[in-house]
């Protein structure tokens, strides 16, 4: 075989481009079985992910049609602080599954396959549907950038590269992450460190992007990166408007060392994740699925664990065994499950930030609805049970959840009611400790607390809602049929009830009627929770195709 053939074979056989087609096929048809046509499955990401993509383009042209007009800067740096947010958001969340997955390492390790090609065909899975998601945010802004009094169309070309380099950098960070809890903490913490990081990455970006538009309007055109304003070196969006900046706008020389700053931190992330630190991801990948040895006292806590439940006063609250052992199998998965909690925790986080965004913004209010802030953090608590709750049906298990079909039991009802209590007792005591602590530190006093019992009082309709008809049953979907597009737009009509209910409450208050006003609520609330709960235990199980 001659030289320019033998090249030819090589490019052809190559195992990195092999792996990314591996890995982007998964991404698109998922990873079961069971109910796969090949007619029906995706054949790109775009097909896949087409509905989500609308609604990416719809929210960037409704935000910022606002900026048009302005200069580079400000609207370079509106773009890149709602796609960083929203980037962030995707990778924290997908990342801990892509990267590490107990079943493919079965497959994958003892074949000659280096951890730096592993780790740079999973992160181009990640990237190419990144750059998706920041293409349809960003459709409207390419064009309306533009328009911006110091730009042309030479941004769109310039812009198209920043968002990019966005994505390798979000990327590169949540990769280096990881790679640094296994140096630093070993095989034994990451699946708990994984859900940490992947929290903190989310909130982070949830309220960056939160506080970059508020500084942006509050500054304007004034902001460039200068004496007077040197903290903006210091905001990685403006790292990447500064470089559309330097090529497409104004070129003055504090754009070009924004430039500067997101070109080389870019590099040297993705010099520390590709590079200096994928050996630490070849022995994560290694121990993944190896056994670890039951740490001292393991057994103890699940005895002890089961006591609490079959003691009073849960005993009484769960007098259905089999309502108890869902509530059981739940409350296990939420604490010790990798794949439920790095799919339910950072899910809840980022939804989490808004009521904190709100109390903040609400300091200092004194008349007039003033405790509103309090009552959308108390109607908002209702978004945990809902959102853990759907997406608690999703699992790697999936296929265990059919011994639900073989007990003789008639429908999900009571299984349903037990992972809904599970999660009530779990994830909400400590939301409701850390909303109420933060309100008080917010506003300096106890009076405003009782604009949190509207919210308190809507939780179990909340936590019924996804049960309807029978859905929602825990543990018995897999990860890929979960659809995060509607799931979003299920969210976002959630929040606008619970803005309501937190506005009601607020004119109550001041007005003076709010007891009432909470007697009222609780009389339709119970009136409504009554037919919930029988559409719930009437439910008979779908069938399985």
């Amino acid at each position: 075989m001659s030289g320019p053939q033998e090249a030819a074979a090589k490019a052809v056989f190559s195992p990195d481009r092999a792996l990314r087609r591996l890995f982007l096929t998964l991404f698109l048809r998922g990873r079961s079985a069971r109910g796969i046509q090949k007619e029906t499955a995706p054949k790109s990401v775009g097909s896949k992910l087409a509905l989500t993509l609308a609604i990416y383009a719809g929210v960037g042209c409704f935000v910022f049609l606002r900026l048009a007009g302005s200069k580079v800067f400000p609207f370079a740096l509106a773009l890149h602080g709602m796609t960083l947010a929203f980037l962030g958001m995707f990778v924290s969340a997908s990342a801990g599954e892509v990267l590490f997955n107990k079943e493919e390492a079965d497959i994958l390790l003892h074949r000659p396959v280096t951890p730096q090609s592993l780790l740079r065909a999973k992160v181009s899975v990640i990237v190419v549907v990144s750059l998706w998601l920041a293409g349809a945010l960003n459709l409207a802004g390419f064009f309306l950038g533009a328009w911006t009094s110091d730009g042309g169309w030479l941004f769109v070309p310039v812009h198209a590269a920043s968002t990019a380099l966005e994505a390798l950098f979000c990327a590169g960070c949540v990769v280096l992450a990881f790679e640094l809890c296994l140096r630093w903490f070993g095989r034994e913490r990451l699946d708990n460190l994984m859900t940490t990081v992947q929290v903190v990455v989310a909130v982070a970006v949830v309220i960056g992007g939160q506080i970059v538009p508020q500084v942006i309007g509050r500054l304007g055109t004034k902001m460039n990166f200068s004496l007077d304003f040197w903290w903006v070196g210091a905001l990685p969006p403006a790292w990447f408007a500064g470089f559309d900046d330097a090529l497409a706008g104004s070129g003055n020389r504090g754009a070009w060392m924004l430039a500067g700053i997101g070109v080389a931190v870019t590099a040297g992330v993705l010099w520390l994740a590709f590079a200096k630190l994928a050996g630490h991801y070849e022995t994560g990948l290694q121990s993944l699925g190896e056994a670890s040895a039951a740490l001292p006292g393991r057994g103890a806590g699940r005895r002890w664990f089961a006591a609490i439940v079959n003691g009073p006063p849960l005993r009484w609250w769960l007098r259905d065994p089999v309502a108890r052992a869902s509530f059981l199998l739940t409350a296990n998965y939420l604490v010790r499950d990798r794949d439920v909690k790095l799919r339910i925790y950072p899910g809840i986080a980022p939804m989490l930030a808004m009521p904190v965004i709100f109390l903040v913004q609400d300091r200092g209010a004194g008349g007039g609805l003033g405790g509103f802030g309090v009552a959308f953090t108390g109607a908002y608590l209702g978004l945990i049970p809902l959102l853990a709750l759907t997406l608690l049906q999703y699992s790697q298990h999936w296929l265990a959840s059919d011994v639900f079909r073989l007990a003789p039991l008639q429908g999900p009802g009571a299984i349903c009611d037990g992972a809904r209590r599970a999660v009530l007792c779990i994830l909400i005591p400590p939301a409701l400790f850390a909303f109420g602590l933060l309100a008080w530190c917010v506003r300096h006093e106890s009076s405003h607390l009782p604009l949190l019992l509207p919210g308190i009082i809507a939780l179990p309709l909340y936590a019924l809602f996804p049960h309807l008809g029978g859905k929602a049953v825990p543990l018995s979907l897999s990860s890929e049929d979960a659809k995060s597009a509607a799931r979003g737009l299920s969210m976002m009509g959630v929040m606008f009830v619970s803005m309501a209910l937190a506005g009601i409450s607020a004119v109550s208050w001041f007005f003076g009627w709010f007891w009432w006003m909470l007697l009222i609520e609780l009389i339709v609330a119970a009136a409504l929770y009554a037919p919930m709960r029988a559409s719930i235990k009437a439910a008979r199980w779908t069938t399985m195709e």
